[in-house]
């Protein structure tokens, strides 16, 4: 399912938007998650049965409000319909809602005391992709972060009932990782779309130029600047590890996957050399098996055992 194709029907220019009900936008939200290209399941067998329906609801939420801002493809476009998605956030807020993913939302919000912040964040992140084409620093890039992707691991702590200052750190130096990852991934995929997530500062300090960057060279100066972008994606996520330990029965698992998943990412990206101009290195389903495999295991040796370690 692509949102672009329902904006026919759930869009603001749609004059026929018909009533749901509560259990129809669930299953609209469930139907969303499972049916999405992406690297991992949004939902797997261990997480609790209870909050399988408010992780759904809320990867909706996330889905729509990036494939506003990437797939439509005319950024004059995209900030009105982002702006549109903000509006109906508000209304969610306001107990409001008419589009699926608000009406289903809105509860999740309810029950676990869910900012409005953190949301509004997300959105904001991909108004700035519309005008945002490059970043000169590493600081600003972070900053960036801050607002795509941390606030849905600040989201699943709230989901959790795990939130805290310390668990923000750790689950934001996670998000960080996974969104680095993401970026490493997908250099050519954002580059075809006038982006590029490299800062400039970086490129500069391995004497990777504009030329370089245009021609879509593979060099050691491009090797190089990818071995660096991808140990700091590395060092996030295990800085960020402790935060397993921190989570309640089964979630653990669930975590843990996440983070163990950005690292095979990153692995993947130097099994192919860094040459990330010429494919895109994914996590296969075989490997996500063999992930969960050992992520469960790991999990029921450190319950019988004590704590574990990344390793």
């Amino acid at each position: 399912m692509m949102v672009v194709d329902e904006l026919a029907v759930w869009g603001p220019e749609s004059t026929t938007v018909p009533p749901i009900s509560l259990a129809d936008a669930e299953a609209y939200c469930r139907k969303l998650a499972r049916s999405h290209y992406e690297n991992f399941p949004v939902v797997t067998w261990a997480l609790p049965r209870d909050l399988r329906q408010h992780f759904y609801n809320v990867y909706a939420f996330c889905r729509w409000s990036d494939d506003l801002g990437d797939e439509v493809g005319d950024p004059v476009r995209s900030l009105q319909l982002l702006s549109w998605w903000r509006e109906g956030l508000a209304a969610c807020y306001a107990d409001q809602s008419r589009h699926p993913v608000f009406v289903a939302l809105n509860p999740t919000i309810r029950q676990f005391s869910i900012p409005i912040d953190l949301l509004s964040d997300l959105i904001s992140a991909f108004e700035q992709d519309q005008s945002v084409h490059e970043y000169e620093t590493f600081s600003e890039l972070r900053d960036y972060c801050r607002r795509s992707a941390d606030p849905v691991g600040r989201i699943v702590l709230h989901l959790c009932r795990r939130f805290d200052d310390r668990t923000a750190i750790l689950s934001d130096s996670i998000c960080t990782g996974l969104q680095l990852a993401n970026f490493w991934q997908d250099v050519a995929r954002d580059r075809d779309m006038g982006r590029t997530y490299l800062p400039r500062e970086d490129r500069q300090r391995f004497g990777y130029d504009d030329r370089m960057l245009d021609s879509r060279v593979t060099n050691e100066p491009f090797r190089q600047l990818m071995e660096y972008e991808v140990n700091r994606a590395r060092e996030h996520l295990e800085c960020g590890f402790p935060l397993v330990d921190v989570m309640p029965g089964r979630l653990k698992i669930d975590i843990e996957l996440f983070v163990r998943g950005g690292l095979q990412i990153l692995r993947e990206i130097e099994r192919i050399d860094y040459r990330v101009w010429d494919q895109r290195p994914t996590v296969s389903k075989a490997q996500f098996a063999g992930l969960l495999l050992k992520v469960g295991l790991r999990t029921i040796g450190r319950n019988v055992f004590g704590q574990g370690r990344l390793k």
